[in-house]
């Protein structure tokens, strides 16, 4: 097995660390995430960048310490050049409009429905594309899945919210379960 976990995390043009007792601070021009170091690890900034040494050797200091540096990694993209998901609309009448910072979905129910953006994550839509952009890779992917459970693909029509290239297996309807069994 691999030890990636004690590789250092390489810093991008842009991105600077603040470290503090217990948590650790990311700067970059797309903003600032910060992130607490739980007991089992200890964080260092060296010149390769940051290190995440474990404090014992156990199997949860080991968990953590691949955890930390991945967290690490996916925050120092984050604030240099951000993450993105893209979902698209498909559907008769189902589209989707940018209200302020938030989200106005038509989709199918007799009212709108609104998705706040949280703090950090921007909405853009182009025609029947909804782009969710944001430094923080786990807002981005949670506000991603709250706007697709407003209207999961239907797996017999094909229409509602589903992430871009996602695949949707289809399945056959009524007619073709009769034609079956004759």
């Amino acid at each position: 097995m691999g030890r990636l976990g004690s590789s250092p995390v390489i810093l991008s043009d842009g991105a600077s660390v603040l470290l503090e007792e217990g948590a650790f601070e990311i700067k970059g021009p797309k903003g600032s995430l910060r992130r607490k170091v739980p007991r089992e690890v200890s964080v260092e900034k060296t010149d390769d960048g940051l290190v995440f040494k474990k404090r014992q050797d156990t199997k949860a200091a080991r968990a953590m310490q691949g955890t930390m540096r991945a967290h690490a990694k996916n925050m120092v993209h984050g604030v240099t050049q951000g993450w993105s998901k893209s979902l698209e609309i498909i559907g008769t009448g189902y589209r989707a409009e940018v209200k302020g910072d938030d989200l106005a979905l038509s989709a199918g129910f007799s009212h709108p429905v609104i998705i706040k953006a949280p703090e950090g994550v921007g909405f853009k839509v182009e025609k029947s594309v909804i782009v969710v952009e944001g430094a923080d890779k786990e807002l981005v992917g949670q506000a991603a899945a709250d706007i697709r459970e407003v209207r999961r693909p239907n797996v017999y029509t094909g229409s509602g919210i589903k992430y871009t290239g996602e695949v949707i297996r289809r399945k056959a309807g009524k007619q073709a379960a009769k034609a079956e069994q004759k």
